[in-house]
């Protein structure tokens, strides 16, 4: 259905009615040891229907022809703004629209946190302690050294409650979000390509959990199947923040995001942000690092395409809050596609 746009919208909702009783099978699997987010689709039904529903709208873009949100009637709560409206380009109007109605119908369900405290304890020391806190600037952004890896960043679980009350209600606060897979393909790249460190903690295990010969390896020779299968069996809230669905390490109904940038438009998106706080003049976005390679749209093609297409559609529920909230399609692994 999803890569048929002549399937009419009735279709597309009976489709996700089947899916959610589909989601009544990956639950009791999850019992016997997947666990991850098909339990909490089991217990959200209507969520679920709605997620995949709103999934399919959206790679259909039938909200793109969607009239904007009305304002919150008198002495009502304001609506909250997830994605910029300040941006000219016809093409980003709509995905901020989109991105604002999903999270905005995905949010509203009763059984969403309204804050960082409604969520489980681990669930808010993982949101917490990946809320960078930024206040003044460098004297430079031409700094040769990895900036996220620095000893002396203050984030949200460094601090009082009292403290982390008023940052969220006061301070602007914003997210930056890539194409799920996209993102996945890039940490297998970089944590097992390049990385010993994660080659010794999780390759030496996938590799010994996945690979049939029993061959000892030093973790530096997983490959893209064996990290999907590993990702599979993990349960989500136990995944290192590479991997962790960004619905899960984020929680943007948990915390009011003012804006969602995207990977895509990395440079345009992070100075609308530096607009937005008013930083001065001088203060710009880093250049991309000369070691940095990124992931191709070709890459990712070539790596999808030869993977077992069942582990790839086994594996999406996982992170189907990433695609549907943040309007990301999924991934066309069909085999048209994929002769190309």
């Amino acid at each position: 259905l999803l890569q048929n746009t002549s399937v009419p919208l009735e279709a597309a909702w009976m489709w996700s009615d089947l899916l959610s009783c589909l989601s009544r099978f990956y639950s009791i699997r999850a019992m016997g040891g997947r666990g991850g987010p098909f339990l909490f689709f089991s217990s959200s039904l209507t969520l679920f229907r709605r997620v995949l529903g709103l999934l399919l709208m959206i790679e259909r873009g039938i909200l793109a022809e969607v009239r904007p949100l009305q304002p919150a009637a008198a002495g009502g709560e304001t609506p909250r703004r997830h994605v910029a409206a300040g941006h000219d380009d016809l093409e980003q109007q709509v995905l901020q629209d989109t991105r604002n109605r999903t999270i905005s119908a995905v949010c509203g369900q009763r059984a969403m946190p309204r804050s960082v405290w409604d969520l489980t304890p681990s669930q808010r020391r993982t949101v917490l302690k990946h809320l960078l806190v930024l206040g003044g600037a460098l004297e430079s952004v031409d700094v040769k050294l990895k900036m996220d890896h620095k000893s002396d960043l203050v984030f949200l679980g460094d601090m009082k409650p009292d403290e982390i009350r008023y940052r969220l209600k006061n301070y602007y606060k914003f997210l930056f979000v890539r194409n799920p897979m996209e993102r996945l393909l890039s940490a297998y790249r970089n944590k097992f390509g390049e990385i010993k460190e994660y080659q010794l903690k999780y390759g030496v295990e996938i590799v010994k959990r996945y690979r049939k010969n029993g061959v000892p390896s030093v973790g530096d020779d997983v490959t893209f199947s064996e990290f999907l299968h590993y990702l599979l069996d993990e349960e989500t809230e136990r995944m290192n923040e590479h991997w962790m669905p960004i619905y899960n390490l984020c929680q943007p109904c948990a915390v009011r995001y003012d804006f969602i940038g995207s990977y895509e438009r990395l440079n345009a998106d992070a100075n609308y942000v530096l607009e937005q706080v008013r930083s001065p003049s001088f203060i710009r976005f880093p250049e991309r690092q000369s070691w940095y390679k990124p992931v191709t749209a070709e890459t990712l093609h070539y790596y999808l395409c030869n993977t077992q297409r069942r582990l790839i559609k086994e594996l999406l529920p996982k992170y189907i809050l990433d695609f549907s909230l943040f309007a990301y399609p999924l991934p066309n692994i069909t085999s048209e596609y994929c002769r190309q």
